[in-house]
């Protein structure tokens, strides 16, 4: 194929140089109506990019295959079948593959370290869920991707269970063994989902972790907006092999996305896909240089400590680091992430991606240069010169591996649609929860419904909230009260 070629964006070139008059949506007509501030702030040309899929970007029938054939381009640079743009982020590109694997009251087996995206998947569809347990490392008080031994045990268990979903590379960077997770779905028949909506980058170079199509996994979900350089909201998801029909994939994900998608996003899917294709080898490797230094750099700093391979991988751990996400513990400055990041922001003008109890993460990606790296390291200096006016921050009381897996006392369709009650928090434990509680970021549920509350992690949140956490999906986001299953329903 030509991947010099970027369907979508010959399209838009070629709808202005036709000076195209519309009397169509979008109502701003080429920017012609929006707002002045608008206007001022976005610039024109997002606007006069803004036009329909079908009936503008193509024609009414869509028999310019312009989409379809920047779809065919990028499932070619990826080495997959079948590849799908989404312009609803990969929370949809998520929902539509469990969808298509498995329907209400059957049951998939979902690593407990899944993205809310999936437990919202669940409540809309009524699967079943079989969860299975992260590997913890308890000394630092983070989860690293389930091992295949822990799949195939729970598939011994739920025989009749219709594949797994697994996450990899979770958003600190640890990837899981696809290979022997792909051997263990594929030895029954049954597909493996991957939500790497963090491992879009991962195709492009042999030095990254390994890249779930080619490591044997059936549906892939990325988000394109993440570690490469589309737009938010811009999602693929690709199909491998004979085990999920393509025609139900897309009905799936029709069934789910919207009707208006924007052609910015897919302008962006498909520029990004020629750039990784002509360039992208290239690019990370500069990347990943530049990582490698920074890590270095921020490992010189006293008071703080950088996660590599020998924190992370290994029996127990992660089977792979993706280096890009550097994070970097800094308890020993007697803070908390909460603290660090806040201070950075106010303080630098920087933002970091992920902050928690006692560590933040910054991701780089081939956009980042020496300069923007040495901003951060900068900044990090700034932090650690003034750690007095960070100490004594709040103590989060994390639980035990153990006291974070929760009971599945009910369906999380049925405990979310059920009739409920709002209690104040310390009453939680012994409850049934009726809404997700999520620490965001990363975005990985601490309570979702269905799960029978308990003390520690109602302490857990309580203390968080204290420290810093945000939980924005609760509807009492101060998490005072708590959503819970009525007593004469879930007990």
């Amino acid at each position: 194929m030509d991947h010099t070629a970027a369907p979508v964006l010959e399209a838009l070139d070629s709808y202005r140089s036709h000076g195209r008059l519309a009397f169509t949506p979008p109502g701003h007509k080429q920017a012609r109506g929006a707002d002045e501030q608008a206007r001022r702030v976005l610039g024109d040309a997002v606007f006069h990019s803004d036009v329909l899929a079908s009936g503008g970007l193509d024609d009414r029938r869509t028999r310019g295959h312009i989409l379809e054939r920047a779809e065919e381009l990028m499932a070619d640079a990826v080495h997959a079948d079948h590849t799908f743009f989404t312009t609803c982020g990969s929370s949809l590109s998520v929902k539509a593959a469990m969808l298509a694997v498995a329907g209400p009251h059957q049951q998939l087996l979902i690593g407990r370290d899944a993205h809310k995206s999936v437990v919202s998947g669940l409540i809309l569809c009524g699967i079943d869920p079989v969860w299975v347990d992260p590997q913890w490392d308890a000394e630092r008080g983070l989860a690293h991707p389930p091992s295949a031994e822990a799949y195939e045990e729970a598939f011994e268990r739920h025989p009749r269970a219709r594949g797994a979903l697994v996450t990899s590379p979770t958003p600190y960077g640890t990837a899981a063994d696809l290979a022997a997770l792909a051997d263990v779905c594929h030895a029954r028949g049954l597909p493996l989902i991957v939500d790497e909506a963090w491992g879009a980058h991962l195709p492009f170079h042999p030095d990254l972790p390994a890249w779930a199509m080619d490591a044997g996994a059936d549906v892939c979900v990325t988000s394109i907006h993440k570690m490469g350089s589309g737009l938010e909201q811009g999602s693929v998801f690709h199909l491998r092999g004979d085990l999920i029909d393509p025609a139900t994939l897309t009905s799936r994900a029709d069934l789910l996305g919207t009707t208006s998608p924007s052609v910015l996003i897919y302008a962006g899917l498909d520029g990004w896909r020629r750039q990784m294709k002509l360039n992208g080898h290239q690019l990370l490797d500069d990347a990943l240089r530049l990582a490698y230094d920074t890590r270095k750099a921020i490992e010189k700093i006293p008071g703080l400590s950088v996660y590599g391979t020998e924190e992370l991988t290994g029996p127990g751990r992660a089977a792979a680091l993706d280096p890009l996400p550097i994070t970097i513990d800094v308890s020993d400055l007697g803070t908390t992430g909460y603290r660090v990041a806040d201070w950075l922001r106010a303080r630098r003008s920087l933002d970091v991606h992920i902050a928690d109890h006692r560590r933040v993460a910054a991701q780089l990606t081939y956009a980042d240069s020496a300069a923007t790296a040495a901003a951060l390291v900068d900044g990090l200096r700034d932090v650690a010169a003034h750690r007095d006016e960070l100490r004594d921050a709040p103590t989060v009381a994390v639980p035990k591996p153990s006291e974070l897996r929760l009971e599945q006392a009910l369906l999380p369709r049925d405990a979310y649609f059920g009739p409920v009650a709002q209690i104040p928090l310390e009453q939680a434990p012994g409850r049934i929860a009726a809404e997700m509680a999520t620490p965001y970021p990363p975005g990985i549920p601490a309570v979702l419904p269905g799960e029978r509350i308990n003390e520690p992690v109602v302490e857990y949140l309580r203390t968080g909230i204290a420290a810093g956490m945000n939980i924005p999906d609760t509807a009492d986001t101060s998490l005072r009260t708590i959503r819970v299953v009525a007593e004469d329903h879930g007990d």
